[in-house]
């Protein structure tokens, strides 16, 4: 089983480390590291780049995770009575590649539209939920690392309401859940502070 967990891990941070953000922008000769809050993802990309790159790049990042998934799921371990697990692990791989890709010296993005991805290719009964509880909290406060921490702490929620009793799968999701809380800390602080920044604040776009 370990043997199996290391595989799906590596299988996951290979895919995880296809930076989205980062490659889109480049194609446009911008180094998406030196804008704005220097993060590759989805919320970074759209203010410095504009909405098309920002919907570009969280579907790349979303769909790395799901094809990942789906990948391990119905070709590499299709018949393991451990199949649900290994998945899990595998989208766990996939966030740690986006937020600690080797090449771009460990410094990534904050995992939440790859965790969406997971969500989404995990279970599709952890969809709705997971868009109520993105979206609601967004839309009411305009903070994005709002409601990306209340779609991250639903996750967990999410494997004890639809698989009750999977006690390892609950475990992982709590990971999954910590390190968004770890990655979102300085978010926090300022949130705390009443220094955050609201999405529906104007951003000077980057000239591509």
């Amino acid at each position: 089983m370990v043997h199996e967990i290391i595989i799906c891990l590596i299988i996951g941070y290979v895919f995880g480390c296809f930076q989205t953000g980062y490659f889109y922008g480049r194609l446009h000769g911008i180094d998406i590291h030196k804008y704005g809050s220097g993060n590759v993802g989805t919320t970074n990309t759209m203010r410095v780049l504009g909405k098309k790159a920002g919907y570009i790049t969280y579907a790349g990042d979303a769909l790395k995770a799901i094809f990942a998934i789906l990948l391990v799921r119905y070709v590499i371990y299709p018949q393991s009575p451990d199949n649900l697990l290994l998945t899990m692990y595998t989208g766990f791989g996939v966030v740690l590649g986006h937020n600690y890709p080797f090449y771009l010296k460990f410094k990534g993005g904050k995992g939440i539209a790859v965790t969406s991805g997971v969500m989404a290719a995990f279970d599709v009964r952890f969809i709705i939920p997971g868009l109520l509880g993105f979206f609601i909290p967004f839309f009411i406060t305009r903070y994005v690392s709002v409601g990306s921490l209340v779609l991250m702490a639903l996750f967990p929620i999410c494997v004890l309401i639809f698989h009750p009793g999977q006690w390892h799968l609950f475990i992982v999701s709590l990971v999954f859940c910590a390190m968004a809380f770890w990655r979102h800390r300085s978010n926090i602080k300022r949130l705390i502070n009443g220094t955050e920044n609201r999405f529906d604040r104007k951003k000077k776009k980057v000239k591509e």
